[in-house]
């Protein structure tokens, strides 16, 4: 449904080896899969919270399986999250999909970042791979305040601004 009413190009599915079965269904059964592997956002209870993955030489060797795993099943790239960048250059020689990062390096075939951090839509926290090329949420924050004032003081609406009957 997603691609045919949708309009989606594709679905991206969280998990290596274990989501390997439902990624080959979903490619068989005609809609493009986008891997993700790492830090995967919907499960991250069960990563230990948001934290580098693949540190260790069983975690790296787990998510090259992943990638290798997710290839083999039909997906047309994968998403590679909060690894080393080190690990990210491995898993990307190891497979001949695309690799996206997202705080993975630059050794990644491409790069990805939330729109809203790349526009500094949220200061509360920043992950360590995020760069901001903006700050609009200071200019949103400041456009907000300046319309309570008006508000508040009865400036705005003004009769610029309202109807006239």
């Amino acid at each position: 449904r997603f691609v045919r009413e949708g309009g989606a190009d594709a679905v991206k599915l969280e998990g290596g080896v274990v989501a390997a079965e439902v990624t080959a269904a979903v490619v068989k059964g005609g809609v493009p899969v986008l891997g993700h592997i790492g830090l995967t956002p919907q499960t991250v209870t069960q990563l230990g919270g948001f934290k580098v993955q693949g540190k260790t030489e069983e975690a790296a060797r787990q998510l090259i399986e992943d990638a290798r795993a997710l290839e083999e099943a039909g997906a047309f790239g994968v998403v590679l999250e909060c690894i080393p960048m080190g690990l990210a250059a491995e898993i990307t020689k190891a497979v001949s999909i695309p690799t996206i990062g997202i705080g993975a390096g630059p050794h990644c075939d491409g790069q990805v970042l939330v729109y809203n951090d790349v526009v500094g839509l949220f200061d509360k926290f920043v992950p360590k791979f995020v760069k901001r090329y903006a700050k609009l949420d200071e200019i949103i924050v400041a456009g907000l305040e300046k319309y309570r004032e008006e508000v508040q003081q009865g400036i705005f609406p003004d009769e610029e601004h309202s109807f006239k009957g």
